[in-house]
């Protein structure tokens, strides 16, 4: 039940609804009759209304007005300030030539060039060169006859033959509060693959599987 006081003074929407005792209240019309005032609603919407015309009228005589403006800096029209239709032109034939041109300039342009896919297949294509010369026999310099053996095969041979021994080298003396320095084992025996290749490589794979089946 609203709490709000309406006597004749205030013009609010909600009034104030009259104690009936059950036998005195009307309920033939299926609704409550005397909490909501129509005028109000009305005087509401007719102010709306009223809002959005002016506001239309407004927008419309600054956007006169703002044009105006423009085509007093912009000066008459002449024959070499004036609007054109260019639709009718359609789009330009392309020029095999300047294709070809273009085509040459991005090929020779210098280095370093913008990255298109933000350096993951740059970086793909580098450990598949990598893989190709660490797993593959390739020449070093074939008038000496130096070749490149693929790194398993070095192992082997390091395990069989063992490395070479240098001549102990004479050391100086540690001065005070030095130490002498000890090599640490690398944290990792190669380059890591990137999401983008194992992704890659996941997608060659479920491929395969595919096909097997």
């Amino acid at each position: 039940m609203s709490t709000h006081k309406n006597d004749g003074s205030d013009h609010g929407l909600w009034q104030e609804p009259e104690d009936h005792s059950p036998e005195e209240i009307d309920r033939s019309k299926g609704y409550e009759a005397t909490d909501v005032r129509i005028s109000g609603v009305v005087v509401f919407i007719i102010a709306l209304s009223i809002f959005a015309v002016v506001t239309a009228v407004l927008a419309y005589g600054v956007g006169k007005v703002l044009d105006a403006r423009m085509n007093k800096e912009d000066g008459p029209l002449s024959r070499w300030a004036h609007p054109v239709d260019v639709r009718p032109l359609g789009n330009m034939a392309s020029n095999p030539e300047m294709q070809s041109k273009m085509a040459e300039m991005t090929q020779s342009f210098p280095v370093p060039r913008v990255q298109t896919d933000d350096g993951n297949q740059d970086v793909a294509d580098l450990h598949l060169r990598e893989d190709l010369l660490l797993n593959n026999y390739s020449w070093v310099d074939s008038s000496q006859g130096k070749v490149r053996i693929p790194i398993d095969r070095a192992m082997e041979l390091l395990a069989e033959r063992g490395l070479p021994v240098a001549p102990a080298a004479e050391q100086a003396p540690l001065m005070t509060g030095d130490k002498k320095p000890v090599m640490a084992v690398p944290l990792t025996n190669g380059f890591a693959r990137t999401g983008y290749e194992l992704d890659q490589a996941a997608a060659v794979a479920h491929g395969r599987t595919e096909q097997r089946k």
